[in-house]
């Protein structure tokens, strides 16, 4: 990834473009992922697509880090155009009517963008409150692309893959949000505890 960063680097690309980018990948994407009951292969571009936001989104903040191009607000655009490119794809996905066209699988697939959203900002919400939240959960945003990525891949061997994938997310996303919650409840506990002074 440090390679691609010094390339990216030396034509002149700024974290903050590649963000761009990436969310370009994500809505060309989406727009795939939509079309995609016309045409199936479609969803082989718009898996590919989805990885490649992906990637740019991991990227530019290499990028960032690499050459010290890191700012306050390229961390605040990069993650609110993630939050943009998360529900796109998945609004995407149930629009097309990839996941079926009854309304318990469009619940399913609300609950997935819902679980997504939320997995993100308790991590924003419990680092504001001074207490990290990387790597706690099982579905953070690499997972949730690589999941969705594969699914689409295998769609084309059985149709309902696209549609088991989500309601995958949808577990894990809110499993997510509800391990991190407890974790944030424990920490919490223990800082509070340890500024409490001893009278």
């Amino acid at each position: 990834m440090l390679t691609e960063a010094r390339v990216a680097h030396a034509v002149g690309l700024t974290p903050n473009q590649i963000s761009l980018l990436g969310v370009l990948a994500a809505l060309a994407s989406a727009y795939c992922y939509l079309s995609s009951q016309f045409n199936d292969s479609l969803l082989i571009i718009a898996a590919l697509l989805l990885l490649v936001s992906g990637f740019l989104d991991a990227l530019d903040g290499v990028l960032a880090r690499a050459f010290r191009g890191t700012t306050l607000f390229g961390g605040f655009l990069d993650s609110l155009l993630d939050r943009y490119s998360d529900a796109i794809i998945l609004v995407s996905i149930i629009l097309g009517r990839l996941i079926a066209d009854s309304q318990l699988w469009g619940m399913v697939g609300f609950a997935a963008v819902i679980g997504s959203l939320l997995v993100s900002y308790s991590r924003a919400r419990a680092e504001a409150a001074g207490i990290k939240m990387e790597t706690v959960g099982l579905a953070e945003r690499a997972e949730r692309i690589i999941i969705i990525a594969a699914a689409s891949f295998l769609n084309l061997l059985w149709a309902d893959a696209l549609r088991w994938s989500v309601l995958l997310l949808a577990v894990l996303t809110n499993l997510t949000v509800m391990q991190r919650a407890v974790y944030f409840w424990k920490a919490s506990r223990k800082k509070e505890a340890s500024a409490t002074p001893v009278v």
